[in-house]
């Protein structure tokens, strides 16, 4: 008698007869049960495959989002999005207003909305958007601060020059400084939906918080079980995608405030990836496109021992040359890259081989101590 038993070969032979099945159900008959589905089900489902993604789309979760612009003036702006990128776990939102876009300089903030709108058929649609009622949920709003103290270059190539003005967020000016060829805003995932869509015109939405149980028993309560998921890419294509599990701190081991959690150590060459291409952010504008070399998106995702979310973060990064590394396992240029918010910090250390071979030989996630206190209950 032939085993039963669920071999891989089997499960994907499962997984291609049911999308069959699917395929052979009229459209009528699909959408009626998309109807049951709630908006995050419906986010979620457009990304496992082609058919699904086109059903979804055709259910309309009618979510988009616009860049609300004020200038030193006062005058207000709204663009709507001119192209998206959807990544393993992350969305990229850009805005190429043109003439639209007042010069860097003049800007006073930027407000990031979802919008959630009622759609009807209409020949007009520019009309239509203006009277029809919408929801808007604000996800992202940064004052003059943040557009000027806290920006860094991470960036350039021949066209533009990319400022990181807080995690997740660059505005790309032309090569005369002053002029901005383009917004654009990297969100992670999670939560994605519910931000888009539950909060208010002026509030953003306020995840409920939910307390992991209390251990009085384990010592090291809060400092191992950790699983951390990282994507590395671009506006394009996947250089990148990891999980590592059972990740831990010793308490003897907490340093200046931070836990330290080792996802590839430098000294196990076993644990080194290679990257699946170049980490290059490529960028479109209106009728120009370019490349900045050394620069992509990371989308981290780190859980806690149950399973739940603990950090999560998406940005662009870029890579700085390390001119002092030494290593005897690799002949080749060594870059860092870091990125580091109040909760969390990551380094991580690559080397370029050529120019197409790319390892990442260290990936260390340091958590504030007040954090896990915070989150956990704790005390350390």
């Amino acid at each position: 008698m032939a085993s039963s038993k669920a071999t891989p070969s089997r499960l994907r032979a499962a997984a291609t007869s049911s999308q069959k099945i699917f395929e052979k159900l009229p459209h009528e008959i699909l959408d009626t049960i998309l109807s049951y589905l709630d908006a995050s089900a419906l986010f979620s489902m457009s990304h496992t495959n082609k058919l699904f993604y086109q059903l979804a789309s055709n259910k309309n979760l009618r979510v988009t989002w616009e860049l609300t612009i004020t200038d030193m003036s006062g005058r207000v702006t709204t663009l709507e999005l001119s192209w998206s990128h959807f990544s393993e776990i992350s969305l990229t939102l850009c805005w190429c207003g043109g003439d639209s876009l007042p010069n860097y300089g003049e800007i006073f903030s930027l407000q990031l909305h979802g919008v959630r709108r009622i759609a009807f058929s209409w020949p007009d649609l520019k009309k239509l958007r203006q009277l029809l009622p919408s929801k808007r949920s604000l996800v992202a709003n940064l004052n003059k601060q943040h557009l000027t103290k806290c920006a860094q270059v991470i960036g350039q190539d021949q066209f533009v020059l990319l400022k990181l003005l807080q995690p997740g967020i660059i505005i790309g000016l032309w090569r005369d400084g002053t002029s901005v060829a383009f917004i654009m805003f990297t969100l992670h995932f999670y939560k994605l939906v519910e931000r888009s869509t539950r909060g208010s015109h002026d509030c953003s939405y306020v995840e409920p918080i939910i307390q992991p149980p209390f251990d009085d028993i384990d010592t090291e309560y809060g400092l191992h079980g950790y699983k951390l998921h990282i994507v590395l890419h671009n506006t394009e294509c996947k250089l990148m995608s990891e999980s590592f599990s059972q990740l831990f701190c010793h308490r003897a081991h907490i340093s200046n405030g931070w836990i330290q959690l080792t996802a590839i150590s430098r000294t196990n060459s076993s644990q080194h990836v290679q990257l699946s291409g170049k980490p290059n952010l490529h960028w479109r504008c209106e009728a120009l496109e370019g490349t900045v070399e050394n620069c992509c998106i990371m989308s981290l995702t780190l859980l806690d021992e149950f399973g739940n979310q603990f950090s999560c973060v998406t940005t662009p990064i870029s890579m700085e040359l390390e001119k002092a590394a030494v290593s005897y396992d690799y002949d080749g240029e060594h870059y860092l890259i870091q990125h580091e918010d109040s909760n969390i910090q990551v380094k991580m250390q690559l080397v370029k081989m050529t120019a197409k071979k790319h390892f990442v030989v260290s990936l260390i996630v340091y958590v504030s101590v007040l954090f896990v206190n915070k989150h956990f209950s704790r005390d350390y």
